[in-house]
């Protein structure tokens, strides 16, 4: 099956590119795993699936290569050694200081524009990932992380949209147990307290990843085809969340926000190797978590358009 991936043109360029699902494999023992977890143990699912985050982040994965390359040197294996830490320095250098990740970021976030004269709206849903529920519960105070502006734009839609329900999407993604605060407990609580009545909320408590906010949110509201429902989430999340819940057969009207570049002409150079690995590791994310949601099965769309 061959898949459009990416359409982009502008005044100053043009492209696009395609992928063959059919020349992608399953042999690989990992996916495998994953696939069996997804299927018979969803909790097991959710740890493997945040060990495979782990090692294909890309600060994670350069510094691991280049530690590797120390390692050969210990064992006297110098070509081994300088080709690991060669390729370990280049990347970080590529990614941390060239405009190569705000490019692949900006792809993501540029896929669903912000709609313009929406009417009718029968409610928001507002995907998980805003709050920090770890230091949340350690510090015993509301913590926000750099995702906030979901819970912000929220607030002034339902200011705009006063008859629409306002659904809150996330459970124990942060690997909390039974008993303790989940993310849409957090984010309630911040709403209220800025002044949205009580009444208006619902929460989806359920959830560990996206494509679980999509099957409970819709299921919870029975959204399907014809529901009137704003979704808001990253901007460079959008593509898997839209994917997610097309393939539960809802759809939803995209509301990007929490926007990390300029676009895709503005020529973004990271200010510093922080800030450029923060925004390649936050690109592979997303663009790994598309592809293995589409391989694994749980989407229909590798890159859904808008």
């Amino acid at each position: 099956m061959v898949v459009n991936v990416y359409n982009f043109a502008s005044s100053h360029y043009s492209f696009s590119f395609e992928m063959d699902f059919s020349l992608i494999s399953t042999s690989s023992p990992l996916i495998n795993i994953l696939i069996f977890g997804r299927k018979a143990m969803p909790s097991m699912f959710f740890f493997l699936s945040q060990i495979f985050d782990f090692f294909t982040l890309p600060s994670n994965l350069l510094l691991i290569l280049g530690l590797l390359g120390l390692f050969a040197l210990a064992l006297r294996k110098m070509r081994l050694a300088i080709s690991l830490v060669t390729v370990s320095m280049l990347g970080l250098a590529t990614l941390g200081w060239l405009p190569v990740a705000p490019v692949a970021l900006a792809l993501l976030e540029e896929r669903f524009p912000m709609p313009v004269d929406v009417e009718d709206i029968e409610g928001i849903v507002m995907l998980g990932g805003a709050v920090d529920a770890h230091t949340t519960i350690a510090r015993t105070q509301p913590i926000l992380n750099t995702a906030a502006e979901r819970i912000t734009t929220v607030r002034v839609l339902a200011e705009r949209f006063p008859d629409a329900k306002v659904l809150l999407s996330g459970g124990a993604g942060h690997g909390a147990e039974g008993g303790e605060l989940t993310e849409s407990d957090i984010a309630a609580d911040l709403l209220i307290g800025m002044g949205m009545a009580p009444d208006r909320i619902e929460l989806e408590e359920h959830s560990r990843n996206t494509c679980e906010n999509a099957q409970w949110s819709a299921s919870q509201q029975k959204m399907d085809a014809e529901s009137r429902w704003l979704l808001v989430t990253s901007a460079s999340h959008m593509p898997r969340a839209v994917a997610c819940f097309r393939a539960v057969g809802a759809e939803i009207i995209p509301y990007p926000v929490d926007y990390r570049t300029g676009n895709l002409t503005s020529g973004d150079t990271p200010l510093s190797l922080s800030d450029g690995l923060a925004l390649a590791d936050l690109a592979a994310h997303e663009w790994i978590g598309l592809l293995l949601y589409r391989i694994l099965g749980m989407t229909e769309e590798f890159f859904p358009a808008p």
